[in-house]
């Protein structure tokens, strides 16, 4: 008896041990930490919507970066910080007429600031229009020369036009 009850302990030390060795994922491969429901949530602290919205871009789940983030602008409709996250996942959704109305809401808030710049051009990047993407990218560039995002993009502009386009 005592020998089974010490075999059942050992064992389920052994599996207990092994789930805390590696990164925990959740059942979609995404990381535990990118499926906290929020749901529950009635009050947000003012950066948690905008932490978890960064936390799904991240992942690359555009859909729930979407969300919080819109969720976000909603309940904070003058932080820049939930327009843009807002507009970059409406971008990789390509829901570019939600994006074009957060970026239009940003121009009044920070029109010459590099990171609406950039993304305002990498919009434009992923609809095809190369010469606004430029445009745009080259603004975020007088601002600040050493920006490492402008100076990526410009290089992914440049991939852009030298790649031949098969119809």
């Amino acid at each position: 008896m005592v020998a089974k009850l010490l075999i059942t302990v050992s064992i389920v030390s052994l599996l207990s041990g092994c789930a805390s060795v590696s990164r925990q994922l959740s059942s979609f491969g995404d990381s535990a930490e990118s499926v906290d429901d929020l749901a529950y949530v009635s009050y947000y602290a003012t950066d948690q919507l905008i932490k978890e919205g960064k936390v799904q871009f991240r992942e690359r789940n555009f859909g729930k970066s979407y969300s919080l983030f819109k969720k976000a602008a909603t309940v904070y409709p003058n932080d820049p910080m939930a327009w843009l996250g807002y507009a970059a996942s409406a971008d990789h959704l390509a829901r570019f007429d939600n994006a074009d109305l957060a970026y239009k809401r940003l121009s009044s808030m920070i029109p010459d600031r590099p990171a609406y710049l950039n993304n305002v051009g990498y919009s434009y990047l992923l609809r095809g229009n190369l010469v606004q993407a430029r445009r745009y990218f080259l603004r975020a560039y007088e601002i600040d020369p050493a920006n490492e995002t402008t100076a990526n993009n410009l290089e992914l502009l440049r991939g852009s036009t030298t790649t031949i386009q098969r119809g």
